[in-house]
C-alpha cells in the first residue's frame, strides 16, 4: 500500500471520529500511541513495537489529514536527501533537532 492510499484508508475508517475530537484531542492520542511505542522499543518486543509503529503511523496520518496535509507532499521533503543540507547521508552537525530541517 502506498502512501496516498495508506492516509485515503485511515481517512475512511477514522475521519468522522477525527473531526469530532478535534486536533488537540487527536494529537493527544498520537502522543500517546509515541509512549507506547517507546515502551515497545525500551522492551525490545518485535511484535508489540510492529503494533505500535502502525498505531503511530496511523494517528500521524489522521493527524495530517485533520490539518489538510498530504503525507506524500511532507515525505517529498526527503526525496533529495537531508532537506537541511540536502546530502545522503545526512552531513549535518549532530543536534538534538538534526531531523527538523
Amino acid at each position: 500500500m502506498g502512501i496516498e492510499e495508506f492516509q485515503r484508508r485511515i481517512e475512511q475508517i477514522y475521519a468522522a471520529k477525527d473531526r469530532a475530537r478535534g486536533g488537540a484531542g487527536t494529537f493527544i492520542w498520537f502522543v500517546e500511541e509515541v509512549g507506547e511505542l517507546a515502551r515497545a522499543v525500551k522492551s525490545g518486543d518485535r511484535a508489540q513495537m510492529l503494533v505500535e509503529f502502525s498505531d503511530v503511523c496511523a494517528w500521524l496520518f489522521s493527524l495530517a489529514s485533520l490539518h489538510g496535509i498530504e503525507m506524500t507532499d511532507a515525505v517529498a521533503r526527503y526525496a533529495h536527501g537531508c532537506p537541511k543540507c540536502g546530502q545522503t547521508p545526512c552531513q549535518c552537525r549532530e543536534s538534538k533537532g538534526a531531523m527538523s530541517g
